[in-house]
């Protein structure tokens, strides 16, 4: 689980968005760090059993990305995400690929798994392979497992039918995806309770299936 003062820390982030109030802070932010690192160390095992290509030898440090934003192109100045962000990326994908994401924020945690705006080449095979297997898609993102947690995110869609596909297709709202991933909303007292592993061991379960379809589509 996380301690509440994870979650108050991520929010006074929220609000005093600058590096004097960071300075100041620091040693907050180090425990509360911490707490996700603890938490991590606790999934990977869990996750590692459930997915082989998932090594059990990941440093949980590792997972947890940077709290400092990258301000040159962005009309956002602020220096510093709200949030935790942990990637459990598999061997040889470097985060790029698909993979499991976990986002922690007061408010608006999730649970992710999929692949996140894939390179042109690789969406082509995804959607290829939807096609040609859609009976073994729709079985995985319909079965009662996965919608009873997950719902695939509409964020990113093509407005068109993607080249090569007829507008009529029965699953053109499927391939004009251009990310795949499903998501599981997390509240905020899901993550202070001690179930929370369990919790989050029946949505890796539920999700991993998705994964590996799309692992399989872009495989060489």
């Amino acid at each position: 689980m996380i301690k509440p003062e994870t979650l108050a820390f991520l929010s006074a982030v929220a609000a005093n968005n600058n590096r004097e109030w960071f300075a100041l802070n620091k040693e907050s932010y180090e425990a509360a760090r911490a707490d996700v690192i603890s938490l991590v160390d606790e999934i990977i095992p869990v996750l590692a059993n459930i997915d082989p290509q998932f090594p059990l030898e990941t440093q949980a440090k590792k997972c947890v990305l940077r709290i400092y934003r990258d301000i040159r192109f962005s009309k956002n100045k602020d220096p510093y995400k709200n949030n935790f962000g942990v990637s459990f990326s598999v061997k040889n994908t470097n985060g790029n690929g698909p993979e499991f994401y976990l986002h922690l924020q007061p408010g608006s945690s999730f649970l992710a798994g999929g692949y996140w705006m894939p390179d042109a080449p690789l969406l082509k095979k995804i959607r290829e392979e939807i096609d040609y297997n859609t009976s073994e898609f729709l079985e995985i993102i319909e079965a009662k497992s996965f919608k009873e947690l997950f719902s695939l995110s509409k964020e990113e869609t093509l407005k068109n039918a993607p080249k090569g596909y007829d507008p009529e297709h029965p699953q053109i709202e499927l391939l004009k995806l251009k990310s795949y991933i499903g998501v599981l909303p997390i509240k905020d007292e899901e993550l202070l309770q001690p179930a929370l592993i369990n919790h989050l061991e029946k949505a890796f379960k539920a999700i991993y299936p998705f994964v590996r379809f799309l692992r399989g589509a872009i495989a060489p």
